[in-house]
């Protein structure tokens, strides 16, 4: 038993998924598409970033093999390959594309049951959802009631927040009920309780995430989003990885909004930090403090939230240089028998219609440090990383999925 290391680069899928379909996602690739741009001078911004995406360490662990496995696409793919590297790609079978359908079935419990979604439709949600909102948060109506992206909502509706009171209340094609408030104004901790009320207020209606989205800024030129995002997420079903780790006496660090997603249970720590870099020096401070059996499971949300929703090929290209540049950090911290797995949850192609998440394959590469590595395949679920993880600490086999430990931890 040594220790493990779970990096999830939020939303960063390679396209390829087979029930792409069902979701009006067809042909959608994220890599795939923001690689393409940049090779064409698409993916270039003054001062930014330019030129072809440049990724030499994730290439080192087989990300353009794992891209060529999900649909074809080549991207160095014949690159040579780090020591005890392993790569391959996975397909979710959970029932959704959002955020803890896919790190649920990561930590080996996919999302098996429906969950709720507001219709697209304005008025969004249901009469009496409103009134309770307005009733029992105390509040003298709301804003919005609509399907929307965070940016655009608080620009249309921020001002008029401030004059009423009103809080900003939107959804998405996913399963979630976002509220958007003004820090002071409004305040940053009513709007923790109003969202708690309204994660009470949707149970029934089994709705995934209730998200505060707090805001600064006195004008539509002047909004902007804070870091104070909260989540209040309905609990996973059943047992995940995490609880299986903590009960055995083992340590999850959660790095970033890890803990939110898990509506914070299997977590021994939570760390976090403003933007991806801070999220990186947050997760080198968990591995430094990692033991023997301890989980660390980090996400780094702006690839999500930044770039994604936003449709910013250029951002998305430079956060992904940006990040790449700095696992050599993260290798330099691995002893031997240790695992590190870079992953995603779904996709959010930026190059897509719409602003929403995309249903994709997502990459599965990594290194155990000191063993052969190798080539996983297509794994039929995200649950094998979990099982994998779970193996490679110690833990019984769980109820899904099923581990890859044995075909990469031959020593070299």
């Amino acid at each position: 038993m040594a220790r493990a290391f779970l990096f999830v680069l939020d939303s960063f899928g390679i396209g390829g998924a087979a029930d792409a379909e069902r979701f009006g996602d067809v042909g959608s690739d994220t890599f795939g598409h923001i690689a393409a741009a940049c090779a064409e001078g698409r993916g270039n911004r003054e001062g930014l970033r330019s030129g072809p995406l440049d990724l030499p360490n994730m290439t080192a662990l087989g990300l353009g093999r794992a891209a060529r496995l999900a649909t074809g696409f080549e991207f160095e793919a014949n690159a040579k390959l780090r020591a005890g590297a392993f790569h391959g790609a996975a397909q979710e079978i959970s029932s959704g594309k959002d955020t803890p359908s896919g790190h649920w079935e990561i930590a080996a419990v996919p999302v098996t049951f429906a969950w709720g979604y507001f219709p697209q439709t304005v008025p969004a949600f249901p009469a009496s959802l409103t009134e309770a909102i307005t009733r029992e948060g105390n509040v003298p109506g709301i804003l919005g009631d609509c399907h929307a992206s965070g940016i655009e909502i608080i620009e249309r509706f921020g001002e008029e927040h401030i004059r009423t009171g009103k809080p900003i209340c939107y959804t998405s094609v996913d399963s979630v009920l976002q509220i958007a408030a003004h820090e002071e104004h409004f305040g940053l901790e009513r709007l923790y309780e109003l969202c708690k009320t309204v994660r009470r207020l949707v149970d029934p209606l089994n709705i995934a995430r209730v998200i505060a989205r707090p805001f600064v800024g006195e004008s539509k030129e002047t909004f902007e989003r804070t870091p104070n995002r909260k989540d209040y997420a309905t609990p996973p079903p059943e047992a995940t990885l995490l609880d299986r780790l903590t009960e055995r006496g083992s340590k999850v660090i959660a790095v970033g909004k890890i803990g939110d997603i898990f509506a914070h249970r299997g977590i021994s720590e939570i760390r976090k930090g403003v933007g991806n870099m801070a999220m990186f020096d947050a997760a080198l401070g968990a591995m430094d403090d990692a033991g023997d059996g301890d989980l660390v499971f980090a996400n780094f949300v702006d690839f999500d939230t930044e770039f994604g929703h936003r449709r910013d090929v250029p951002g998305y290209a430079a956060a992904l240089e940006a990040f790449d540049r700095r696992l050599p950090e993260a290798f330099a911290r691995l002893k031997p028998g240790d695992l590190l797995i870079l992953t995603a949850d779904h996709g959010n192609d930026p190059t897509w219609r719409g602003t929403d998440h995309t249903r994709e394959r997502i990459p599965v590469i990594g290194v155990v440090q000191g063993h052969r590595g190798g080539d996983i395949g297509l794994r039929p679920t995200f649950a094998d990383i979990g099982e994998t993880v779970a193996e490679h600490l110690g833990l019984p086999r769980g109820r899904h999925g099923a581990s890859f430990l044995e075909t990469i931890a031959t020593h070299a």
